[in-house]
């Protein structure tokens, strides 16, 4: 395959991915579970200290993720049956560019990162919503890990398989009529 369409689909494959890094990252912002928290007036707390609205929020990260990793390595594989390493590299990249701007886009998008001077703004006593964050940061490979694990299993599976190699020809060994490989 030419470098110059290795090229071209490594980059359509980053920036549909990157785009869909938006998506993710709006869909995050809209499903995640607030956490809620309250201040007494000199510290912030969690309203449920029990909670797990906190870990909910990077695990709807981590789904929405391998969700539109598999949605993006099926697509791919659709589109370009026969694959190539251009391709892989575009999806690798242009998922792990898309989960970062997701990730930025819903901490920006989401409540406020300041915790003390939200605090302040709503006053004592009033519960409001922390800032939605990702703590464990391996969960932006999610997206690059499941575009391609799925589209490495649809190549295995559905792709075209190399062709054969010739079979090279029998060598006549004697007169009993036996060959030889």
């Amino acid at each position: 395959m030419p470098v110059r369409t290795e090229l071209r689909d490594a980059a359509a494959a980053a920036l549909a991915l990157t785009l869909l890094g938006v998506v993710l990252g709006l869909l995050w912002l809209w499903l995640a579970p607030r956490v809620p928290m309250i201040s007494d007036g000199r510290a912030v707390y969690l309203l449920n200290a029990e909670g797990e609205e906190a870990i909910g929020a990077e695990g709807t990260f981590v789904l929405l993720s391998l969700a539109a990793g598999a949605l993006a390595g099926v697509v791919a594989f659709l589109f370009r049956r026969r694959g190539g390493v251009g391709l892989v590299i575009g999806l690798a990249a242009g998922a792990f560019v898309g989960a970062l701007l997701a990730w930025r886009l819903g901490v920006w998008l989401g409540p406020a990162s300041d915790l003390a001077a939200h605090a302040r703004e709503v006053g004592k006593g009033k519960e409001f919503d922390g800032p939605l964050k990702l703590d464990a940061k391996g969960t932006l490979l999610a997206y690059p890990f499941a575009a391609l694990l799925v589209h490495l299993l649809a190549t295995a599976i559905f792709g075209e398989a190399d062709p054969e190699p010739p079979a090279e020809p029998a060598a006549y060994k004697g007169p009993q009529g036996e060959f030889e490989k």
